[in-house]
């Protein structure tokens, strides 16, 4: 599907904000789970990252005439419980924390390269762009940490 109307446009940014607060949400019980400070500290971060990501949305979607998705995905919620009942059999490991929050990244990056396939408004594209720069910073800052993680086990 090529998106050249306003409609495609906001079903297109409507998942982008869906995947948004599925990253918020994941970030935030991410940060609750690890036991590491500076863990804890880079997962509120990027929880507040995701938020802010997901308003930039939101505007656009109502400058377009939208109604901005306002709401976690049901596959985002049934992740972070998945995420919550392996942690309690895990024992909420660090490595395995960032595991899945490396599996969370690994959605929101085919989330935006999807959009980025679409036809979207150069305005729009640049934006999704740039957000998409910051989950394949995430990914792979989350990736290296993991990483580094299982190294040490």
């Amino acid at each position: 599907m090529t998106t050249t109307n306003s409609k495609d446009v906001i079903e297109v940014l409507n998942d982008l904000i869906e995947t948004s607060k599925d990253g918020e949400a994941g970030f935030k019980v991410c940060a609750e789970d690890v036991k590491r400070p500076d863990l804890k500290a880079l997962f509120s971060d990027r929880a507040v990252e995701c938020g802010k990501a997901a308003s930039e949305l939101q505007a656009i979607v109502f400058q377009l005439g939208g109604d901005p998705e306002n709401s976690t995905s049901l596959a985002g919620d049934m992740h972070r419980r998945w995420v919550d009942l392996k942690s309690a059999i895990t024992g909420k490991s660090d490595e395995a924390v960032l595991n899945e929050c490396e599996r969370g990244e690994d959605v929101a990056k085919k989330s935006y390269k999807e959009a980025l396939e679409k036809d979207l408004p150069a305005d729009v594209r640049a934006v999704v762009e740039r957000q998409y720069q910051g989950v394949l910073r995430n990914h792979d800052q989350i990736k290296a940490l993991r990483d580094s993680e299982r190294a040490k086990s």
